[in-house]
């Protein structure tokens, strides 16, 4: 008997929101710990920081038929001064990276939420292998720089392309792309 291989179910769409939930909070933490210490090493156990303390926490939420079912994408923002916003720990799990669209789901939440909150200057310490993602996203590098002894682009967006978003904890939905299509 021959088995044919079985295509993993991929969401049609995905809830992009701040992470109001506890089940959300320690799916975006185990997410990270995941990507940033099991996958590429940059920590040893945990990947959490004082940061964590006073930032607001975004999730990628997948879900089945109506039910959420799981945590696939984070990152963290926080206002480091008045009207200066930071994002940080951008991730978005391996089995759903291909779909195109999370990432810079994330990020557009991300600024957008901050800027209707007062930011003036938003910024993020990117990986270069992700700069060219934020390049499209109408970001700027404003210097190169080595942090967690991995060289790193200190970015700035374009507030301008990111208008304020007033309902972050609702967030918005995004569709599954594959290969920049939609998916069926």
């Amino acid at each position: 008997m021959i088995f044919e291989p079985v295509t993993p179910f991929v969401p049609a769409s995905y809830q992009i929101k701040w992470a109001v939930g506890d089940w959300e909070r320690r799916g975006a933490a185990a997410l990270r710990r995941e990507v940033f210490c099991a996958e590429q090493q940059i920590f040893e156990g945990d990947d959490r920081d004082a940061i964590d303390d006073v930032a607001i926490p975004l999730v990628a939420v997948s879900s089945l038929v109506i039910a959420h079912d799981e945590v696939v994408g984070t990152v963290r923002i926080h206002e480091a001064a008045p009207g200066i916003w930071w994002g940080s720990r951008l991730a978005v799990a391996a089995g759903h990276r291909r779909i195109g669209a999370l990432g810079g789901a994330l990020i557009r939440l991300a600024v957008s939420s901050a800027h209707a909150r007062g930011c003036t200057r938003f910024l993020a310490h990117v990986q270069p292998q992700n700069g060219a993602l934020f390049r499209r996203m109408r970001w700027e590098t404003i210097e190169e720089i080595e942090l967690h002894g991995r060289p790193h682009l200190k970015m700035q967006a374009d507030l301008n392309f990111y208008p304020p978003f007033e309902t972050p904890e609702t967030g918005f939905l995004t569709l599954a792309r594959r290969h920049g299509k939609e998916a069926a």
